[in-house]
C-alpha cells in the first residue's frame, strides 16, 4: 500500500501543512498523524535520520494542536535518535525542549527526567554541558518542592566533578545536596552529604577548608549529633595530630563505608599529601605581632 511508505506519508503530511491558492488553512491534525506513522515506520527500518526528522515534525504538530504532552514525548523520541546518531547538540536541545513542554503540562518530574536524560547522554562527550543539564534538572525539582527526587542528580554531578578533579565544585554540590535533604527532612542523607564534602576537601589536601566546612555544618543540630559528625571529628583530629594510621583507620570505618562509592574511593586514599605541610600552613596563618603596629 502507498500509505505504508514513510516517504510518501511525509510528503502527504507536508502538503497538508503548506498553504497555497487551493489550500487556505493547514490541516495539522491529519498531518501530525501521518508524521507519527512515518516516524514509526522509519524507526522500524532503522533509518534513524529520517525517523528523527519525522518525530520532530510530529512534535511540532502536537504542539500546534495543543497537545504539549504528546509533543514532549515525540521530542524525547527525536532526542534519543539524535543520541544514536551522535548529534550531541540536538540531544541537548531536543531534551530541553521536551522538558519545557512537560512544564507546560505542569509536570515537573518528567520535565526534570528529560533534562537528566540529556545529561546522562553527554557525560562522556561533553561533561561541562552534562553538569549544566543535571543542575537544571535539580532546579526544576527544587522549584516544585521535590528535593527528595533530586538526590540521584546531585550524586551524578558530584561524580563528574570528582572524575574531572574539580574537588571544590564537588564539595559545593554535596553541600547543596545537604541543604536540599534538610528541606525534605532526609536527615541521614543530609549528614552523609556534609561528611562527604569534608572528605572531598581532605582529599584535595585543603585541611583549612575541611575544618571550616566541619565547623559550619556543626552549627546544624542534626549533623552535630550524628555519627557522621563524630566520624568527621575523628578524621580531622587525626590530621591535626599527623597520625597517618588513625586517618586510614577512620577512613575504613562503617560510617564512611555507607557513603557513595565515589566518596569511599577518595576516603580510602587519605591522606593524600604530606601531613607536615599542614602544620606549616597553620603557622603561616598565625602572623607574628608587630609591636610597632598597634592599630
Amino acid at each position: 500500500m502507498a500509505n505504508s511508505d514513510p516517504d510518501k506519508l511525509m510528503i502527504k503530511g507536508d502538503k497538508l501543512t503548506k498553504l497555497s491558492f487551493t489550500r487556505w488553512s493547514a490541516d495539522w491534525k491529519t498531518a501530525t498523524s501521518l508524521y507519527e506513522q512515518a516516524a514509526i515506520a522509519y524507526r522500524f527500518r532503522k533509518d534513524n535520520e529520517k525517523a528523527k526528522a519525522a518525530f520532530e515534525k510530529a512534535s511540532k504538530g502536537q504542539e500546534i494542536i495543543s497537545s504539549p504532552w504528546d509533543a514532549a514525548k515525540h521530542m524525547e523520541s527525536a532526542a534519543a535518535l539524535a543520541k544514536e546518531l551522535g548529534h550531541w547538540n540536538e540531544v541537548s536541545d531536543h531534551y530541553r525542549r521536551a522538558s519545557e513542554l512537560y512544564i507546560e503540562c505542569g509536570r515537573s518530574q518528567p520535565a526534570s527526567d528529560a533534562v537528566a536524560k540529556a545529561a546522562s547522554a553527554l557525560e562522556e562527550v561533553v561533561p561541562d554541558e552534562a553538569v549544566r543539564l543535571y543542575t537544571d534538572a535539580c532546579v526544576i525539582l527544587e522549584e516544585d518542592g521535590k528535593e527528595h527526587m533530586a538526590f540521584d542528580l546531585y550524586r551524578a554531578v558530584t561524580s563528574i566533578h570528582v572524575k574531572l578533579g574539580r574537588y571544590t565544585d564537588a564539595a559545593t554540590v554535596l553541600l547543596r545536596w545537604g541543604v536540599a535533604a534538610d528541606k525534605c527532612n532526609a536527615v541521614n542523607s543530609q549528614c552523609k552529604a556534609y561528611l562527604s564534602a569534608i572528605i572531598v576537601y581532605l582529599y584535595a589536601h585543603d585541611f583549612q577548608q575541611a575544618q571550616k566546612c566541619y565547623n559550619d555544618c556543626s552549627q546544624i543540630e542534626t549533623f552535630l549529633n550524628s555519627d557522621q559528625n563524630r566520624c568527621a571529628s575523628k578524621l580531622l583530629s587525626a590530621y591535626e595530630e599527623g597520625d597517618t594510621e588513625e586517618i586510614k583507620r577512620v577512613a575504613k570505618s562503617s560510617t564512611i563505608s555507607n557513603l557513595d562509592h565515589v566518596i569511599i574511593r577518595l576516603a580510602r586514599k587519605l591522606p593524600t599529601g604530606d601531613l607536615k605541610e599542614l602544620k606549616g600552613d597553620e603557622a603561616k596563618e598565625e602572623e607574628p605581632l608587630d609591636e610597632n603596629d598597634l592599630t
